[in-house]
């Protein structure tokens, strides 16, 4: 199983987040309270589906030896906690040599990755204090 490490000191809201070898900053906007010293946790959530997304589709087209010279992806989060109902939207650009058949395989592959899979299954938590 993999694991990931956070910790917060008293510094408000800013959280060290640890995998591996390396170390990112999660935080507040100012607006929110925080510093805005580093990602906000929505921001995380999605960012975790745009780089799960745009590797899987390098890794599709380097397979395939289709002409891709970069992909940029865009995904917008949004929750609507009246409907408790969390909104996430993928835009993805290619920059290549692709014909129609091709963007619509990439579609169906997008829909493949790991963390879009993980997103659209049930998804179990179990929390334990020490």
């Amino acid at each position: 199983m993999e694991s990931i490490t956070a910790q917060i000191g008293k510094d408000r809201y800013t959280t060290t987040i640890m995998a591996r070898k390396h170390h990112l900053i999660s935080d507040e906007p100012e607006e929110m309270g925080g510093q805005d010293l580093g990602f906000a946790p929505q921001e995380l959530f999605a960012a975790a589906l745009a780089s799960c997304t745009i590797i899987t589709l390098r890794m599709y087209a380097d397979r395939k030896g289709w002409d891709v010279e970069s992909i940029a992806i865009d995904v917008t989060f949004d929750r609507d906690a009246a409907a408790n109902v969390t909104r996430l939207e993928r835009k993805i650009e290619f920059t290549g040599n692709l014909d129609q058949t091709q963007k619509e395989r990439l579609k169906v592959i997008a829909n493949s990755c790991p963390i879009h899979k993980t997103l659209t299954n049930p998804i179990e938590i179990t929390t334990t204090v020490q």
